[in-house]
């Protein structure tokens, strides 16, 4: 499986020989490579070479080292966390704003939505309608429960990503919804006009899926986003630390 590597470039190469043998599936999760001593002989190198190598594909998350006499190194299952951590790492040091952020969902949600108006079974929208349900009991309340409603529409985008069953929209998604929440969370006007439009939206959004309606249930949600992130940038966030175009960056305090 493995073989001798070259001494000027040895670390690179044993990081990509085992890399690629889980890739391909030559080495599959629960696996537990060879001892330390064979792993060196075979591909040449000295322990702190290897050791290095080793560290870098934990790193990664694609191994997981175990120590003691029963320990060992382990082929880890491959999974999108380290990707949306990652992302949204590379989302706060670039200081991304809120209009970026929208117009990246706005394109990526309406294309999810039109996929899973195709894809998706009846049945599987059940949830949907149990989470609408809630909203609209919550939106009967005396002192509405905003915290709640915010909660339940993150769930109901979050479900649409899921049933699209594309593991890199989903994870993308996700860390996108994270950061845009930051923001509704904390400029989002609190009152009954702002959660019922919300609550129209998604039952809109809701019933295109149901017609398995791609078009129109792409418009909608495309619509739902611009229309929110309107609401948001017509509030006064001067005092939150605006940039000279008028937008607040992700990083910056809250209020």
């Amino acid at each position: 499986m493995f073989r001798q590597v070259k001494p000027n470039r040895a670390f690179e190469d044993i990081v990509a020989q085992i890399q690629e043998s889980i890739l391909e599936g030559k080495l599959n999760p629960g696996d537990q490579l060879p001892a330390e001593r064979h792993l060196r002989e075979v591909f040449g190198v000295s322990r702190g070479t290897l050791r290095e190598a080793l560290r870098t594909l934990e790193q990664k998350k694609l191994i997981q080292i175990k120590p003691g006499v029963k320990g060992g190194v382990i082929v880890r299952p491959l999974d999108t966390q380290p990707m949306s951590e990652s992302l949204e790492l590379l989302l706060r040091y670039q200081k991304i704003t809120l209009r970026e952020l929208a117009e990246f969902r706005e394109a990526m949600e309406g294309l999810v939505a039109a996929l899973v108006a195709r894809r998706a079974k009846k049945g599987s929208l059940k949830p949907l309608e149990d989470l609408l349900e809630s909203i609209r009991r919550h939106l009967g309340e005396k002192e509405l429960p905003w915290d709640e409603i915010l909660a339940e529409d993150k769930k109901f985008h979050l479900y649409v990503v899921g049933l699209a069953q594309n593991r890199i929209f989903e994870s993308i998604l996700h860390t996108v919804y994270d950061n845009i929440y930051w923001y509704l969370d904390r400029f989002l006007p609190r009152d009954a006009k702002t959660l019922h439009t919300l609550y129209g939206d998604l039952c809109e959004i809701a019933q295109a899926l149901r017609e398995s309606d791609g078009p129109r249930a792409q418009e909608l949600v495309e619509r739902h986003v611009r229309r929110f992130t309107r609401i948001v940038e017509k509030r006064n966030l001067s005092k939150a630390g605006i940039s000279g175009t008028g937008e607040k960056r992700m990083g910056g305090e809250a209020p």
